[in-house]
């Protein structure tokens, strides 16, 4: 729960770095300062080759989330983009059922409201309102979910001293290789970008994701969306403080439907045994 407040506060912190930066040079420092913290913190020993495959297949699921969500950013607000991330919670058990875990009826019941709560999210004032950023927020849903359910199955089979530190690792080093693609490359090195890089590499990167990898050994994956169904509700908040942003009634609506497709979801859609215990 820490780390979900940690995340959703955060969203505030990187739309306004994305002021002195473009997302991929942001994205670069942030990760390859954060995975360079984690080896010396955390690391012990030799990485297995099995464990740097996982790591490495983690951390292009992060990358691709987090590069979505930073440039989804660009264009629309702190809220929204958590809110639309938040689906990810939703996408979850679905995406169990290819290991083994069956979709019951509160689970459908769930996505549905989360498809409404995005409907009314995303077209508050019909097709035209809705913006690139929005698009590129549900797409980076989509990595997130894959990420949480990954990082279920890896934990239970390396350390998370190996994992934590491979793939966020891996997101700076795909960010950095990917710069000369950036046609819009910018970092102005201000004190708000400083402290924003080192806010999110330490607290909401190195931290947060050694935090996960541990905690996830011992909550399954379902459980673990569950409580980051909290981080759009900690990033509206704190956008309301700082930024003054305001909701709309339909908004509000979107972002309750969600927020209740989550709970449905996960409070009686994924209870099923697993297919072990089956």
């Amino acid at each position: 729960m820490l780390v979900t407040l940690i995340w959703g506060a955060t969203f505030v912190v990187v739309k306004g770095a994305l002021r002195d930066a473009s997302p991929l040079p942001f994205l670069a420092v942030r990760f390859t300062l954060a995975g360079v913290l984690l080896f010396l913190v955390i690391h012990r020993g030799l990485v297995s080759r099995q464990a740097l495959g996982a790591g490495l297949v983690l951390g292009i699921f992060l990358f691709a989330g987090y590069l979505l969500q930073t440039a989804g950013l660009l264009y629309t607000t702190p809220s929204k983009s958590a809110f639309i991330t938040g689906f990810a919670v939703i996408l979850v058990p679905f995406m169990q059922v290819v290991h083994g875990f069956p979709v019951r009826a509160a689970t459908i019941a769930g996505a549905l409201l989360g498809l409404g709560g995005i409907y009314f999210l995303l077209v508050p004032s019909g097709l035209r309102a809705v913006n690139r950023g929005d698009v590129l927020t549900l797409f980076c849903a989509v990595s997130f979910a894959i990420h949480i359910v990954l990082v279920g199955s890896y934990t239970r089979r390396y350390s998370f001293r190996q994992l934590a530190p491979v793939q966020v690792l891996a997101v700076g080093l795909l960010a950095a290789a990917a710069l000369p693609l950036n046609l819009d490359f910018r970092l102005v090195w201000t004190v708000r970008l400083i402290l924003a890089l080192l806010a999110t590499a330490t607290l909401a990167t190195g931290f947060a994701f050694a935090v996960q990898n541990w905690a996830q050994r011992f909550t399954p994956p379902a459980h673990t969306a569950l409580i980051f169904a909290l981080e759009p509700v900690f990033a509206a908040l704190t956008s309301r403080l700082v930024m003054g942003e305001g909701f709309g009634g339909k908004t509000f609506l979107g972002a309750a439907l969600i927020l209740a497709g989550m709970v449905v979801s996960e409070v009686w859609g994924s209870t099923a045994p697993s297919p072990v215990e089956s």
